[in-house]
């Protein structure tokens, strides 16, 4: 893996983010950063997203490239909404389709597992190894999120939106990458009353979830602030002082690596895994330090 860069103007953290996705990125986090900063346009990422669609209508073939299983995925369906989204933009025919996948191997309560057991017969990295993936809030909450977010209706999105909500009343939640989910769901789901009175417990569990990194310095793998608070207007941003945001921003620039890209905590099944999440973390990076004024 490169080294660190040091220190570096504003214009050279993007400029060298920018020549590693040119050079490593895969096409569709290419075309991604070509909408994000250079007014390209949304449809190549829904053409790119296309291209991991499977028959049943949900996506597999590696989308998110920790498992290389070609078959669809809950997991490659909540990556290709957030992609979509990021992109300012969503396909309503193919979240739909993904919505009929959804349905067909969601519990009776609309619930979905995070990955099907089809991934254990492809390489994969090894936190999805084993069969302890039952159906709960992550990713049934941030998908049935995005739908809401752009009107995308089915009868899926339906009984995962009650189920998320009765789910939310019935405990606390221990873990931050369930708790990034239910941000955005109670962001976006039309029952306010509902959202609006869990939405100050859910921030209240974040502090001692597993998986939360608050220590910037900390290199061992977590969600930090920036993962729950990715740009100043995000209505989460108050769960964080301005220290915590200041120093997480810090400790991100001086992650670039001399080939400019950023590096992961985290060990993928394979090389091109590696070089396909450090394109998708250098985007990732690049979005955050530009909405903050850092790049």
């Amino acid at each position: 893996m490169p080294g660190r860069t040091g220190g570096s103007t504003r214009e050279d953290t993007f400029e060298r983010g920018r020549d590693f996705v040119r050079r490593d990125a895969r096409l569709l986090e290419q075309r991604l950063f070509a909408v994000v900063f250079e007014s390209g346009d949304p449809d190549g990422v829904v053409d790119a997203i296309r291209g991991y669609r499977n028959a049943d209508g949900g996506f597999g073939h590696g989308l998110e490239p920790d498992k290389r299983c070609p078959d669809s995925q809950p997991l490659d369906v909540l990556f290709a909404l957030e992609t979509m989204d990021a992109a300012g933009t969503m396909d309503v025919g193919l979240a739909q389709g993904a919505c009929g996948f959804l349905a067909s191997v969601a519990d009776e309560r609309g619930a979905v597992p995070i990955i099907l057991p089809s991934v254990a017969a492809y390489p994969h990295a090894n936190h999805w190894a084993g069969d302890d993936f039952p159906p709960e809030l992550n990713p049934t909450a941030g998908i049935a999120a995005f739908l809401h977010k752009h009107d995308v209706d089915h009868e899926w999105r339906t009984r995962a939106t009650g189920f998320c909500l009765d789910e939310l009343e019935r405990e606390p939640l221990a873990e931050a990458h369930t708790i990034r989910a239910v941000l955005v769901f109670l962001e976006h789901v039309p029952d306010r009353r509902r959202a609006e009175a869990l939405a100050g417990q859910v921030g209240g569990w974040l502090r001692a979830a597993r998986w939360f990194k608050n220590d910037p310095a900390d290199e061992s793998y977590g969600l930090g602030p920036l993962e729950f608070a990715p740009d100043p207007a995000s209505p989460w941003r108050e769960l964080f002082t301005d220290d915590e945001i200041e120093r997480s921003l810090d400790h991100l620039l001086s992650e670039q690596q001399t080939d400019g890209g950023w590096p992961l905590a985290w060990e993928p099944p394979s090389d091109a895994s590696t070089l396909e999440w450090r394109g998708i973390r250098t985007v990732s990076a690049l979005r955050v330090l530009t909405a903050y004024g850092r790049c």
